[in-house]
């Protein structure tokens, strides 16, 4: 027997109609005192983005152009970690050492030759997010000289999983600190005036 579908209605769009922007929950604007939570990128409520280690790196690039972040979770067929990779790791001087290294054209540069390896990565823990504040989270990356961290839980079977991302840009964002992609130094400059105001 056929099955009968009807015509859905349309509308005329109003002039400045805006288009809809995926919203984590973050809230737009937060503060140094603030849960740390608030301007971490939750993996249960975010699709993480993830790369194949034998990917060239300019179409790696090309992926966090398109996807908005500027790293990327390296992880094999079965989604198990295998390290991660930043726009700074294949803008900077890695690829310029590999080629050197090895004597390869940077377009046989594969994400595996540059990433940082699961074993070189230390992640924060879940528990300890959880008692912080936007603060702490920022001194820790500060110290660390790092734009990203990594939040490790675990899942409902008590196995360690990857929860969370902490991104410089995007606390920069939400505290209403402009971060260039390549000014880290200059942005924690700035960032540490927030963390300690002159009274």
């Amino acid at each position: 027997m056929a099955t009968s579908y009807s015509r859905l209605h349309s509308v005329r769009l109003s002039p400045d109609t805006p288009v809809y922007r995926f919203n984590q929950g973050l809230p737009a604007v937060t503060k140094m005192e603030e849960p740390a939570v608030n301007v971490m990128t939750d993996l249960k409520r975010v699709e993480a983005v993830t790369v194949d280690p034998n990917l060239l790196i300019d179409e790696a690039l090309q992926k966090m152009i398109h996807t908005g972040v500027r790293l990327l979770i390296v992880t094999d067929d079965k989604d198990h970690l295998k390290g991660v990779i930043t726009a700074r790791d294949i803008l900077g001087e890695k690829p310029v050492n590999y080629i050197a290294k090895e004597r390869v054209a940077r377009s046989e540069i594969i994400v595996t030759h540059i990433m940082t390896p699961e074993n070189e990565i230390e992640a924060l823990s879940m528990d300890a997010v959880e008692k912080s504040c936007v603060g702490d989270v920022v001194e820790t990356l500060r110290e660390a000289q790092r734009q990203h961290a990594l939040v490790l839980d675990n899942d409902a079977h008590g196995r360690p999983v990857i929860r969370g991302i902490f991104s410089i840009t995007q606390i920069g964002r939400q505290l209403g600190v402009d971060i260039p992609p390549t000014g880290l130094v200059q942005s924690f400059a700035e960032l540490k005036v927030l963390l300690n105001p002159v009274n």
